[in-house]
């Protein structure tokens, strides 16, 4: 996994962000302010017992959930939870280890539980200490998200607030989406191994997230800042999120209460495709613009063409990930996207058209937890 495993490793990328490489959206401190002790939430933050002899790991505290009466900071299983490995009651702290030279900064909360790794989520909670984080669940750079959580679509206009990279906004390149996702049961020690997913959310992007922004809440780049996923792997290119609602039911079922987000507004059922539950499309503006998205038809024609082949493209050796997106020619034509580890010295060759949808091949690193 990556999360940033040495002070050294967050350094260099301080530097390397000063530089000018990335370029920081206008609102945005692009990190310097969610490396330090901060009550907002999207921050640094993890399990003070992540670390190893040479290495110490952190990630972000995404946001807060609660169960009527108890809040919780919500973030990645291998970010709170050291992947399956952390008891109730092990302290997390704000800034994370990595943050404050592998000491232990201030405990904002307790570890309760984690859905485990391989069901279909990375995802674990905290019980929030009275008075150490924003109550509101105020994300830093975004403000506070409304309750309700919106399902991923293809083109929604998204944001996080993460550790590594700050505030920064991208796309939904492809959802219902299978991924094998490489971790580390120990903080940059032990064995490797591989996790699969199914049903996930991609932002193709190279300046969306970092290692270090793994916990981190994706919401929609408007207003309203709905909950769609939780950031918690990815690639030099690309970014995968649980989607929110998936993420709250099998956290509700280990804890055996429903969780819902603190925020504004009240909590509702997931909406579809990005659609209100009176089927009207919201007009989604990003920074940029209103972002056109997959229509729902087309997208529901391209998911079960994918479900026929899903098994055999998985298969593939150098396939690491396929979901439903677009063509790289027309926003609004559906596609279905094969990510292959171009690391892993397979050139699978794939048709052009699979059942009359596209085949789009996207190129790109491993994916690993971050």
């Amino acid at each position: 996994m990556v999360r940033f495993r040495s002070l050294l490793a967050a350094l260099t990328l301080f530097a390397f962000l000063i530089c000018g490489s990335l370029v920081a959206p206008s609102l945005a401190d692009n990190g310097p302010n969610h490396r330090v002790r901060n009550q907002h939430l999207g921050v640094s933050g993890g399990n003070v017992n992540d670390a190893s002899r040479s290495f110490c790991c952190s990630g972000t505290l995404g946001a807060l959930v609660t169960d009527g009466s108890t809040q919780y900071i919500l973030s990645n299983n291998h970010v709170l939870g050291r992947s399956d490995q952390a008891v109730a009651g092990e302290d997390v702290s704000q800034p994370g280890l990595i943050d404050n030279g592998c000491r232990i900064a201030t405990v904002v909360a307790d570890f309760t539980i984690a859905s485990p790794l391989g069901s279909n989520v990375d995802a674990a909670i905290a019980q929030l200490r009275t008075g150490q984080m924003d109550s509101s669940g105020f994300i830093e750079d975004i403000g506070v998200p409304t309750r309700s959580v919106v399902a991923p679509s293809v083109g929604l206009s998204v944001a996080k607030s993460g550790r590594t990279t700050g505030f920064t906004t991208g796309t939904i390149g492809s959802i219902n989406t299978s991924v094998s996702v490489q971790y580390q049961r120990g903080c940059n020690s032990g064995k490797k191994f591989t996790v699969s997913y199914t049903n996930q959310v991609v932002i193709n992007s190279s300046t969306f997230s970092a290692g270090g922004d793994s916990g981190s809440l994706i919401v929609t780049n408007n207003s309203a800042h709905n909950p769609v996923a939780l950031l918690y792997a990815g690639s030099s290119s690309s970014t995968i999120g649980n989607p929110a609602g998936e993420v709250l039911t099998r956290l509700s079922n280990v804890l055996g209460r429903t969780l819902t987000f603190v925020g504004s507004g009240t909590a509702s059922a997931t909406t579809q495709n990005g659609k209100s539950q009176s089927g009207i499309e919201p007009f989604i503006r990003g920074f940029g613009g209103a972002m056109p998205q997959l229509p729902l038809q087309a997208s529901d024609r391209a998911s079960a063409v994918l479900e026929t082949y899903r098994a055999n493209l998985m298969a593939t050796p150098g396939v690491i990930g396929a979901g439903v997106g677009v063509t790289s020619e027309n926003d609004t034509e559906p596609a279905i996207v094969i990510y292959v580890d171009r690391t892993s010295g397979n050139r699978p060759v794939f048709s052009e058209s699979l059942d009359g949808v596209a085949v789009r091949v996207v190129h790109t690193d491993p994916f690993v937890a971050f």
